[in-house]
């Protein structure tokens, strides 16, 4: 399983714009046969930041998510073009 976090900054201008990005690419990807989590999150005390919480299958449904028509529109044609900061931890599951 691959699991990790993406932590995003965004002009407080453009909020209703990237919650509607953020409603659309959660639940389009919720379909994937390989995703097992997407979550997206505002920071209580900064609205400003998203964290996205996913988790795929494996290597392979991760890339498939990367080529799909949704991520293409809503991450790299959407928010990637807003955002101001952004950052992805890996994280890796305790057994």
């Amino acid at each position: 399983m691959i699991s990790f976090t993406v932590r995003m900054k965004f002009a407080p201008e453009d909020r209703a714009e990237i919650r509607r990005m953020l409603q659309n690419i959660g639940s389009a990807s919720r379909q994937e046969p390989g995703c097992v989590n997407y979550v997206t999150h505002v920071v209580e005390s900064d609205p400003d930041t998203v964290v996205i919480y996913e988790q795929y299958r494996d290597a392979d449904a991760l890339e498939a998510h990367k080529a799909s028509t949704h991520f293409d529109q809503y991450a790299t044609n959407g928010l990637y073009r807003k955002v101001r900061e952004r950052s992805v931890e890996t994280l890796q599951e305790i057994e």
